[in-house]
């Protein structure tokens, strides 16, 4: 009579009040064998449990018609779950219902409509099984901007496929290049599509975290597993369409970030015909899993031996890195360190590949480096670059020379071009006087020689005595300017002088490129596979050239960052060597070094070149990278950085603004006056010479005589 009085409803229902009818009656007519078996089970558990307090006792003739009592019911039991499921068939195939395929593309454009955005355009790819083909009716309403459906056809030839998908991804590329966003729907059953599609997804760069990717299938979670790892890392999500006694519901999942195949997949919400889409979580559909990680992952990260070394802190024995840890708290996960083999930070080989930590990241050996490195086109081609952390040169770090005396510092209180002016006016104003006392008094002219004008301006220019009471008053003049012009040099050349024997100059010869190869003496360390390296390897003119041909000479040498400071010990500090690297590098060193010896032996160069903008990297086309982006932003922006370089290096600029000559008050040796005996011995060579001449002069002179 039920089922009788059913049909004739949905007989005079109209079409549109189908649906509905089959969501009212379908589970009450469950409900109703549901209560049924209820209460059947709850009166066997009755009767079980007095028939086991009876069963101590002897049996009798009440127990036996107990017991046959229970079995009538058994049977009883049986037939009511016979009944229960012709109900529940009868309710579903009596009712006529909606086909799945007008139901399941209204789960599609719940999903996608609850974060859509109406700029986005939808591209939908469908394995051509003609299981899925009900997505692609209607489907001109899903977006505004306009969908995209690939029908891909299947003949069992696995290269047609990939070629195939090939062209595909090249579309959906070319299509998100026109677009402001791109939403990519894959409908199929055959989980080696699917990881055909996510594979070549990835590797044609389609899967980038601005694309939404949506995989609708029937396969359960555990026939997916071959692309847990894609679906991990991509903004992606899984549409599983259940069938569950033919009632349609959809259950939308997502893979937390470096998950692993042991980690199950997160239920993100729940759609059904009747209650639309539910959310089981707090988090939104297509959620920013890079944000904040949900599980607290741990994450590889590669760190060269130096900055592992020295730019860290060490509590309770163990060594923290100030922006590893900053960057841990603020995204949630932890961290582990891996080395290269090589101990470089990485450089293009011949063979094509990537050595260093460059290459580790590369081959997805290391999740990312914080370096920092030097943003180059060669390696973005490999990896991705962070926000920038700092802006760096390069500078030439030196050995300090020892403070000590110029033996020639007697020469250098009046300038060049004063002592050149001095000599000429000691040769051309005897000349004149001579020449004037010649014309105009010719007949004391013997009284007047050239010789005897220099002598006379040496004894006033030496500040000895002179008498002016034989010369006419023209020449007392000139004298006068003269006792004037001495009497300014004399007083400034002491004064000076002075004051230059009292300071010791600490030599420092190395401020600019050209005067390191202007100096063949002098070998160049460079970091093995640098930036700066690989740039003046490649330039073809200028003075990075130069340093290029040099190598070939011999006077360039390579070596691995954590050999540093046992090169500047050694090398550098011997004074034959400089090291070029960038200043925060440098500055690290020179700060360590300060700490040790308490003193300053080393120099930077005036020069700054080769400027390098540095940041973080990370795998190529890994959401990890704008978050971490995020984070280095807040951390440069308030200055963090700058200030943890402070705490691990306090006396990074000790060394800096070191003077380059310093006073002293002690005595003076035979070594720093040296020049000034030199110039008395050629003096006292010249008189003996001259005393030759006029020697031989006045020989040949009497034997004319005689």
């Amino acid at each position: 009579m039920i089922v009788g009085r059913s049909t004739f409803i949905v007989a005079v229902l109209n079409e549109h009040s189908i649906r509905s009818m089959q969501t009212v009656l379908a589970p009450l007519l469950a409900r109703s064998a549901i209560l049924k078996l209820t209460g059947k089970l709850r009166r066997n558990q009755l009767i079980q449990g007095r028939l086991r307090s009876r069963s101590t006792r002897p049996e009798s003739d009440d127990n036996v018609g107990l017991s046959s009592v229970m079995a009538w019911k058994n049977e009883e039991l049986l037939v009511s779950l016979l009944a229960g499921a012709v109900y529940l068939t009868v309710a579903h195939t009596l009712l006529p219902h909606v086909s799945q395929g007008s139901e399941i593309p209204l789960a599609i454009r719940s999903v996608l409509g609850e974060e859509s955005d109406p700029r986005c355009t939808i591209f939908i790819i469908e394995d051509g099984s003609g299981s899925a083909s009900f997505v692609f009716t209607d489907f001109h309403f899903w977006s505004p901007c306009g969908v995209g459906v690939y029908k891909m056809t299947r003949d069992g030839n696995t290269n047609v496929t990939r070629a195939q998908l090939s062209w595909v991804v090249h579309q959906a590329r070319q299509l998100r290049q026109v677009s402001w966003c791109v939403t990519v729907v894959v409908v199929s059953d055959d989980s080696a599509f699917l990881a055909d599609v996510t594979k070549w997804g990835v590797k044609g760069s389609l899967l980038a975290w601005s694309t939404k990717l949506l995989i609708v299938t029937r396969l359960p979670l555990p026939q997916l597993h071959q692309i847990y790892s894609t679906f991990s890392m991509t903004n992606s999500m899984l549409l599983i369409v259940e069938d569950i006694l033919k009632m349609l519901r959809c259950s939308v999942y997502i893979y937390l970030p470096y998950s692993s195949a042991r980690d199950s997949a997160i239920r993100l919400a729940i759609w059904s015909p009747q209650h639309g889409l539910t959310l089981t979580t707090s988090l939104p559909v297509f959620p920013d899993k890079y944000i904040r990680f949900l599980r607290r992952p741990t994450l590889a990260v590669a760190m060269e031996g130096f900055y592992l070394r020295e730019a860290g802190k060490v509590q309770e024995g163990v060594r923290h890195h100030y922006v590893m840890d900053y960057l841990a708290q603020g995204l949630n996960f932890t961290y582990k360190y891996v080395s290269p083999a090589d101990g470089t930070y990485g450089s293009k080989q011949k063979d094509g590949s990537w050595s260093g930590m460059v290459g580790m990241v590369s081959r997805q050996e290391a999740d990312f480096a914080p370096g920092p490195f030097g943003i180059t086109a060669n390696r973005t081609e490999v990896v991705d670059i962070t926000w920038p952390v700092l802006i760096q040169y390069t500078r030439i770090l030196s050995s300090r020379g020892t403070p000590q005396v110029n033996p020639w510092a007697f020469l250098l209180p009046l300038q060049t071009n004063v002592w050149a002016s001095t000599l000429v006016v000691f040769l051309v104003l005897p000349a004149v006087m001579w020449l004037l006392s010649s014309f105009l008094f010719a007949r004391k002219a013997f009284l007047h020689t050239w010789g005897k004008e220099i002598f006379d301006m040496t004894r006033i220019l030496l500040q000895q005595d002179y008498s002016t009471s034989a010369l006419a008053e023209w020449k007392r003049l000139v004298m006068a300017g003269w006792v004037t012009v001495a009497l300014v040099l004399s007083k400034s050349y002491a004064g000076n002088l002075m004051s230059s024997l009292a300071v010791r100059h600490i030599h420092q010869p190395y401020q600019t490129i050209r005067n390191v190869l202007d100096d063949r003496m002098v070998t160049m360390l460079w970091a093995t596979n640098s930036s700066s390296v690989q740039y003046f390897r490649t330039v073809e003119s200028g003075i990075f050239r130069e340093i290029a041909d040099v190598e070939s000479k011999g006077r360039i040498k390579y070596i691995l960052l954590s050999d540093f400071p046992q090169a500047i010990k050694t090398l550098v500090k011997r004074g034959d060597h400089v090291l070029m690297e960038i200043e925060a590098v440098i500055n690290l060193i020179i700060g360590k070094h300060f700490t040790s010896a308490g003193r300053c032996d080393f120099y930077l160069s005036k020069e700054r070149f080769l400027p390098m903008i540095m940041a973080m990297i990370g795998q190529k086309n890994s959401p990890l990278v704008p978050a971490l982006s995020r984070r280095i932003m807040s951390m440069t922006e308030a200055g963090l950085y700058n200030q943890w370089m402070k705490y691990i290096n306090p006396n990074a600029t000790s060394c800096m603004y070191y003077p380059s000559s310093i006073t002293v008050t002690t005595s003076l040796s035979l070594a720093n006056l040296w020049g000034m005996f030199v110039v008395l011995l050629v003096g006292h060579l010249l008189a003996y010479f001259v005393l030759c001449v006029e020697m031989h002069t006045n020989t040949s002179h009497i034997n004319l005589l005689s």
